[in-house]
Parts: C-alpha cells; sequence; structure tokens
C-alpha cells in the first residue's frame, strides 16, 4: 500500500438527531463539528435516517392496501385490456 494518499481512517460519531442515536465507529468521514462521548472528544457526522428514526425499524409505517386502491382505481376508471 502505498504511503500518504490514502485518507485518515480514524473514531468518528454518526449522530441520528431525530432519533437520538449516537453510534460511534470508524470512518474515513471528516467533520469540523465535534462531540465529547466518554470523557473523549470526536468528530460527529450528523445523519438523516438511522435505525432510531426510519419507520419500518420504529413500527411507525404504514401498509398499503394495494387491493383496495385497485379496486377503487377500476371503479372509478371501469375495467381495460380485456
Amino acid at each position: 500500500m502505498q504511503q500518504g494518499i490514502h485518507p485518515d481512517y480514524r473514531p468518528v460519531v454518526f449522530r441520528d438527531r431525530s432519533g437520538g442515536l449516537r453510534l460511534l465507529t470508524r470512518s474515513t468521514r471528516t467533520s469540523d463539528e465535534t462531540v465529547e462521548l466518554d470523557g473523549r472528544t470526536y468528530p460527529v457526522v450528523d445523519v438523516d435516517v438511522s435505525s432510531a428514526s426510519h419507520p419500518f425499524w420504529t413500527g411507525r409505517g404504514r401498509v398499503v392496501d394495494t387491493e383496495g386502491r385497485v379496486q377503487a382505481f377500476e371503479r372509478r376508471y371501469g375495467r381495460s385490456g380485456r
């Protein structure tokens, strides 16, 4: 491996503000913002969605009634393709 061409691989905190999750892992991502975790300071990267806020994982997702929607479409516009 060539020296000096790869980004630094260091501890980084990924934070989901809406779900309240903070995950300490290693990454090449950089950030000017920092956060203190367990008495040490780490760069922090904010993410939009994580397992703490995604509707599939939190159980807040909706199941779409596709059969009812198809039937409503057929009632409104009639059946085609026969």
